[in-house]
C-alpha cells in the first residue's frame, strides 16, 4: 500500500516551486528590506559615530531607527498578503481577522497584567499603540509568522494536533532571537522584571508557546492548510528563514552569540523531530 497525500495538500504541491511571479517578487522584497535594515544597524545603529562624516544624514538617524522596525513589519505582511491573495483569494481574510483579534488580546493580556509574558511593555517607537498599550503592527507579526509557521508544518504532518504542536515550536523557536534583538539589544519593548535570558523572563516562552497553541489551533479548526497547501513548502521556509535572519543578524552584530546558538540549537532540534516523524508516517504509510 502506498502513502496517500492528505486532502488537504494537492497532489502538485511538492512539484511547485516559489519562482511564480507574485512568490518571487514578494519573497525578493522581503529579502532586501531585512538586508538593507541589517546593513543600517551594523553601520550608523552600531556605531552612531559614523553620522559626524555625513552629517546630512545625522537627522534621517532617528526617523530611520523607528522607520525600520514599523516598515519591516508592514513589508513581510504585506508579502504574505500578497503571496496568499495569488494563492487563495479572499480564503485567509477570515483567519487574519481572527489571529489578529486572538494575538491583540494575548498581547493586551500581558501589557496589561503580566499574563501570559510576563510584565512588559512597549516603547513609543513603536506607536501607533491599541489603548496606548499594543502597537497595531505586533498583531500583524503573530498572523504572518503564525501562518508561516503553520504552513510549513502543513507540509510535514498530517495530523493536525502534530501539526498545532510542531508548528508552535517553531513560532517559539523565534523568539529566542527576536526579543534578545528587540529588548536587549535595542529597547522596543522592555521587561518589568529583569530574567535570565539577555532580560527576557522565562515565562516569555511560555507565553510564546501558549499563544503559539492558540493561534495555530485556530488555523486548525479553519482548516487552513486547504490553502496554505497552495504554497510550497519551500516558499514557507524560505519566508521563515528572511524573517528570522533579522533578528538573529541583530543579535549577531551586537555580539549576543548566546542568543544566536540557542535559536540555531532548538530551531534544528524542532526541526530534526519534524523531518524523522515525517519520515515515521510515511513508512508507516506504506507499510
Amino acid at each position: 500500500m502506498t502513502a496517500r497525500l492528505p486532502a488537504s495538500a494537492p497532489a502538485s504541491a511538492g512539484s511547485m516551486t516559489y519562482a511564480t511571479p507574485v512568490r518571487r517578487w514578494a519573497l525578493g522584497v522581503a529579502v532586501a528590506t531585512v538586508a538593507l535594515t541589517l546593513v543600517g544597524f551594523a553601520t550608523f545603529g552600531q556605531q552612531p559615530a559614523l553620522l559626524t562624516r555625513w552629517p546630512q544624514v545625522a537627522p534621517l538617524y532617528g526617523w530611520a531607527y523607528r522607520f525600520f522596525a514599523l516598515g519591516q513589519v508592514w513589508v513581510a505582511w504585506g508579502c504574505l498578503a500578497a503571496v496568499l491573495q495569488a494563492s487563495a483569494g479572499t480564503r485567509w481574510w477570515p483567519a487574519f481577522a481572527l489571529l489578529y483579534g486572538i494575538s491583540l488580546a494575548s498581547e493586551w493580556f500581558g501589557t496589561g497584567y503580566g499574563l501570559p509574558f510576563g510584565p512588559y511593555r512597549y516603547s513609543s517607537l513603536l506607536a501607533p499603540l491599541w489603548g496606548g498599550r499594543v502597537p497595531v503592527i505586533i498583531p500583524l507579526s503573530w498572523f504572518f509568522m503564525a501562518v508561516t509557521a503553520y504552513g510549513w508544518a502543513a507540509e510535514r504532518w498530517a495530523r493536525p494536533m502534530a501539526r498545532v504542536l510542531w508548528a508552535s515550536a517553531v513560532l517559539a523557536s523565534w523568539d529566542l532571537a527576536l526579543d534578545p534583538a528587540m529588548s536587549y539589544v535595542t529597547r522596543y519593548w522592555s521587561w518589568g522584571a529583569a530574567g535570565p535570558y539577555y532580560g527576557m523572563p522565562w515565562s516569555n516562552l511560555a507565553g510564546w508557546y501558549l499563544t503559539g497553541l492558540v493561534l495555530m489551533t485556530a488555523l486548525a479548526v479553519l482548516r487552513a492548510e486547504r490553502w496554505t497547501a497552495r504554497i510550497p513548502g519551500s516558499w514557507w521556509r524560505a519566508f521563515y528563514a528572511t524573517n528570522l535572519a533579522l533578528p538573529l543578524g541583530m543579535c549577531a552584530v551586537a555580539g549576543a552569540w548566546g542568543a544566536v546558538a540557542a535559536t540555531a540549537v532548538t530551531l534544528g532540534a524542532v526541526v530534526a523531530l519534524g523531518g524523522r516523524r515525517r519520515a515515521v508516517e510515511a513508512a508507516a504509510g506504506t507499510a
